[in-house]
């Protein structure tokens, strides 16, 4: 297993772009940005590299957080990418796919609850606190509706939150294309070829970037993709073990505010 390197020992790395996960990697156990993250992105605009949050967040929620167009925004785990407010990015799921996971879900019937995922808002058949506590965090432009099949927008994705655990709704998705687990008590189901690395892998073709001048950081499976697109690739030391031993390195875990710590003392901010 990779130790933890802090500071991390990368000699003068040329880093032109840093892709970090937001749950469990930038956002502390209590979901808050650390203050000192503010200045440093700052710091980073000034020397021309662009940060990149990357989350199954929904893009709303993203560009509420940071507050600010001069991001690269990867949303919805990859199928969605956003800069300036326009779109440059989209891998939609699909109607038909959708209803097949929706179905899925239904005929489990464990204690779970579904958001639609589209491009103009996110939706919910559910409405008690209990799950609602779960999703508002994540889907900041969020709408009930009667019937999740009948909605009408580009679905980009369906996430299932298990109050029991992510494992037991990924067995009754088992056989469905494009199944992710995200989290201990979130499933996503997107498109294949909807993933964080194939975007952060369009957002470095477009600006001329490799992975040798790409830093990532992570912390559960819906990263490996984007950790394998990143030459200095990072898993946060509270990541799942799988997603340690893909990384290259290690960076202090999310409640050490390690992302932070690992990008200032890497670039010598």
């Amino acid at each position: 297993m990779n130790p933890v390197l802090d500071p991390p020992e990368l000699g003068n790395p040329d880093i032109r772009l840093i892709a970090v996960d937001m749950d469990g990697s930038l956002l502390d156990d209590d979901k808050r940005v650390d203050p000192s993250f503010w200045p440093l992105l700052d710091q980073l605009h000034e020397r021309g590299i662009a940060l990149c949050p990357a989350s199954g967040r929904q893009y709303a929620t993203l560009r509420d957080q940071f507050g600010r167009d001069d991001l690269v925004y990867i949303a919805e785990n990859g199928a969605y990418v956003v800069h300036e407010g326009r779109e440059v990015g989209c891998t939609p799921l699909g109607a038909a796919a959708a209803r097949e996971a929706l179905d899925a879900v239904r005929a489990a019937g464990d204690d779970t609850g579904v958001v639609l995922c589209g491009k103009r808002s996110a939706y919910v058949e559910r409405t008690d606190d209990a799950f609602l506590d779960q999703v508002r965090p994540y889907y900041h432009l969020l709408q009930t509706v009667p019937d999740l099949a009948a909605v009408e927008d580009d679905v980009l994705k369906v996430a299932v939150y298990d109050f029991d655990s992510s494992a037991r709704t990924a067995r009754a998705l088992d056989g469905l294309d494009g199944v992710m687990v995200s989290g201990p008590h979130w499933v996503d189901v997107m498109d294949p070829a909807a993933d964080k690395g194939v975007a952060l892998r369009q957002v470095q073709h477009a600006r001329g970037i490799g992975p040798a001048q790409t830093m990532a950081f992570g912390d559960f499976h819906n990263d490996l993709g984007m950790l394998a697109a990143a030459q200095y690739s990072f898993a946060m030391d509270n990541a799942h073990p799988d997603v340690r031993s893909a990384a290259r390195y290690v960076a202090p875990a999310n409640s050490r505010n390690g992302v932070v710590r690992t990008i200032t003392a890497a670039l010598g901010l």
